[in-house]
């Protein structure tokens, strides 16, 4: 299983947010690539970056802040937050990123989406955050009529490759992952599977790992030190037990 360190960006800081909600915020560190740095020294290969400003009102305000750290660190780099055109698209392929992340827009515009996927194929991850069993927009802020498992079989049938599903109940409060939810996820789709919120130990990348999913994002568990990501990779490879 390939773990993806994360990096959430408000006005070029790390940040970390409850439950997606701004009100409740966390500054980590005002230098992110130097963060990127360190997780490619603990052994990394992927990074997953979210522009929470870009999620909540569209554009690219941290596109300057992306690109230095695909330069400063090396790592496979995908991004989300906002990405609604193709010269968002381009926007970010052009500064290195290696994968973009569609959400909003996957959800509101089907056409748009499969332009992507097949214009981009593999560069095109869609996210699905998921609230209640539904999937929410907007950087959260709404919830669509659609359910989880609904969306992600349309998904597998346009094509798409990688679906990163975050259960927004358990993002950012260090709880414990939604293991039930990713169990069948894994069980019903054939797609590279990521999980995303709460992971919060190595017994939980253990456990993600058995049940053979693509990928799974650790987060807040990082900055707190719940989790060390070199460890973390050595289970993640089944290299530790």
């Amino acid at each position: 299983m390939e773990l993806f360190p994360a990096i959430d960006l408000i006005g070029g800081a790390a940040v970390r947010l409850v439950k997606g909600d701004f009100a409740q915020k966390t500054v980590y560190s005002e230098n992110p690539a130097e963060v990127a740095r360190g997780f490619a020294s603990a052994g990394a290969k992927y990074l997953h970056v979210v522009d929470l400003e870009g999620a909540k009102d569209g554009g690219t305000p941290n596109l300057e802040t992306i690109r230095e750290i695909v330069r400063a660190s090396g790592l496979l780099t995908e991004v989300g937050g906002g990405i609604r055109t193709e010269e968002t698209v381009k926007k970010y392929l052009d500064a290195g990123v290696f994968r973009v992340i569609l959400g909003t827009a996957a959800v509101q515009n089907p056409d748009f989406l499969r332009d992507m996927v097949e214009k981009y194929g593999g560069k095109i991850a869609v996210g699905v955050d998921i609230k209640d069993g539904m999937v929410a927009i907007k950087g959260w802020t709404e919830v669509s009529a659609e359910s989880c498992f609904d969306f992600c079989a349309r998904l597998e049938r346009l094509g798409v490759e990688t679906i990163i599903c975050t259960d927004i109940s358990r993002d950012g409060l260090l709880s414990g992952t939604n293991m039930e939810l990713y169990r069948e996820l894994s069980r019903r789709f054939s797609v590279n599977i990521v999980a995303s919120g709460g992971v919060t130990s190595l017994e939980e990348v253990r456990t993600l790992s058995g049940l053979g999913i693509y990928g799974a994002i650790l987060g807040k568990a990082l900055y707190t030190g719940n989790i060390d990501l070199k460890a973390a990779l050595a289970v993640a490879k089944g290299e530790s037990r």
